[in-house]
């Protein structure tokens, strides 16, 4: 969507709006689709201890020990977090791109980068707390193979909080910023790749089909996964709360937990270690991707059709 002429520039406008909803809702329609994907993901990321690495395999222990719900245990919590982290992320994303010029292709592909990177920062900084709840939540009551992991006691997302503010300090629900931040490298390269193969898959104006949406965010999240996976079970470690290095706090800490995980993680699987559950992963966020992007487009041109049928709102 060009930025130029009539549309306001800004932080509030029509289509950054737009944008931002559909984005929000696009994720939440994704994520309830493929929950028991990201259930299976969590548990080979946190509990070293399980044997078993096939997501079927996981899937099948997990409701045969603890029930056919469990796979959706923390269900809320992850979908009240993903929406307001989309809605964030998809706003600032469209606010900042409709706030630079469009140019070549190569530059359009730094801009989006770089776009994905600031949004990325923003979102992290402002609902990290609400993922270290819902990775508590989504966690409790699970029957850990590693019997060093405690469980906890949380009756509610409101609970979680006071509950980790109270013991643990408010700084507890800033645990894993420091790897969400460089995380913020998935989302860019995400959005850098789609941006790009929809742009050549819509060259000339053509209509880009439901499938094609479908591919290219599959593909788009495949790369950027990969990429930045040992960070990411890094991240859900310390998010968990049951890891720490003693004497250090602050960002030396920060740094001296993420190195020290992953070195720990090397030393005891070897270097895959650091990609234990990226089958999960995989399965799970690139079909979420996927789905959401093809959600995502369809919301923001069924709202940009009904509100403004004749494009004067987006020229």
């Amino acid at each position: 969507m060009s930025a130029n002429g009539s549309a306001p520039v800004g932080l509030l406008s029509y289509e950054t709006l737009v944008h931002a909803l559909a984005g929000a809702m696009g994720s939440v329609t994704a994520m309830t689709t493929f929950f028991p994907l990201d259930t299976a993901k969590s548990r080979l990321q946190v509990d070293e201890s399980r044997k078993s690495k096939s997501t079927p395999v996981i899937l099948a222990e997990i409701a045969q020990e603890e029930g056919v719900l469990a796979l959706y245990r923390g269900w809320f919590p992850v979908i009240s977090s993903l929406c307001c982290s989309n809605f964030v992320y998809f706003y600032t994303f469209n606010t900042l791109k409709r706030l630079t010029p469009t140019g070549p292709r190569q530059s359009r592909l730094g801009v989006d980068l770089l776009t994905g990177i600031v949004s990325g920062a923003v979102n992290v900084i402002l609902t990290t707390p609400m993922w270290v709840v819902n990775t508590r939540l989504k966690l409790q009551g699970a029957k850990f193979r590693n019997e060093d992991l405690q469980q906890t006691h949380y009756k509610g997302i409101f609970d979680a909080f006071s509950q980790i503010v109270a013991s643990e300090g408010a700084a507890t629900l800033w645990n894993g910023t420091l790897p969400s931040l460089i995380l913020v490298l998935n989302p860019a390269v995400q959005f850098m790749f789609y941006e790009s193969l929809k742009r050549r898959a819509g060259k000339g104006g053509r209509k880009i089909s439901s499938a094609e949406i479908f591919l290219m965010g599959a593909v788009a999240k495949a790369v950027a996964t990969t990429a930045t996976y040992p960070l990411q079970t890094v991240q859900a470690i310390l998010r968990f709360g049951q890891y720490k290095v003693e004497g250090k706090g602050g960002l030396m800490g920060s740094l001296a937990n993420v190195f020290s995980l992953l070195m720990e993680r090397i030393k005891k699987h070897g270097v895959l270690g650091l990609y234990k559950g990226l089958e999960a992963k995989l399965l799970q966020t690139v079909l979420t991707a996927a789905l959401m992007f093809v959600v995502y487009e369809k919301m923001a041109a069924a709202a940009f059709k009904l509100m403004d049928p004749h494009g004067k709102l987006r020229k």
